[in-house]
């Protein structure tokens, strides 16, 4: 949170998971896909070892009042959401594994007050007629930021597909709150082209160290590369 605050960041995003609720059993109890990268025997013990508590959500919160950054977190769940709504914040984010979920984001639009934050990473054509459906039914399309995003941990950069921030600002641009960019690529120049396509929010993983251990670290951006984005973007 400290160091996302002097990089310039505007938000500090968690995520919250009641593990067995948001797993098929079958994936519980699975192997992680990359055993190395595992911090338990198996996929469910590995989310469980790295889960935080409500009680360190709530201090999570109070160091992001107290430092000047909006805190804010993706419920992977129904009674995660609850908990994270009973926080009072100002964003909620919807991941792109459930931009596909009718009862979470219908629950996140009836009870959460702030923004929607929701990535489009897998949806399909179909998928994004009814998640469009369902906010416009719930009233929330205009407290709605639909982020482009790939679901690859790196992603290639022939795989970004920029152009089609051009499609959402087109279908959404006068509907939505904004449309938004959330990228697991290297580097920090394609999040400019993101921005003159029309890309006004920004999401990118960050990490104090990209060697750390873990799936994540590879495609984040550690504190020098955030702070030349957040300045070029602002440039």
């Amino acid at each position: 949170i400290d160091a996302a605050k002097k990089s310039g960041a505007d938000v500090a995003k968690f995520q919250k998971r009641n593990v067995k609720e948001s797993l098929r059993p079958e994936i519980y109890a699975g192997e992680h896909p990359n055993p190395h990268n595992s911090y338990g025997r198996t996929y469910g013990e590995h989310r469980e070892k790295l889960e935080l508590t409500n009680e360190d959500h709530k201090k999570l919160k109070s160091h992001c009042d107290n430092v000047g950054i909006d805190y804010c977190c993706t419920p992977f769940d129904i009674t995660s959401a609850e908990f994270i709504i009973s926080l009072g914040m100002k964003n909620i984010k919807i991941a792109s594994f459930h931009n596909n979920h009718p009862e979470l984001i219908k629950f996140i639009c009836n009870h959460h007050k702030g923004l929607i934050h929701i990535s489009l990473g897998m949806i399909t054509d179909e998928e994004l007629d009814q998640l469009e459906n369902i906010l416009i039914a719930t009233d929330r399309l205009k407290d709605t930021v639909l982020y482009l995003c790939t679901s690859n941990y790196p992603c290639p950069f022939s795989d970004l597909h920029i152009e089609h921030i051009t499609y959402l600002k087109n279908r959404f641009g006068d509907k939505a709150h904004g449309i938004g960019f959330s990228g697991h690529h290297n580097g920090i120049a394609v999040d400019l082209c993101a921005y003159t396509l029309g890309a006004t929010f920004f999401e990118r993983h960050f990490t104090l160290d990209r060697t750390w251990k873990g799936t994540d670290h590879a495609a984040s951006l550690e504190p020098g590369g955030l702070t030349k984005l957040i300045r070029d973007l602002n440039a």
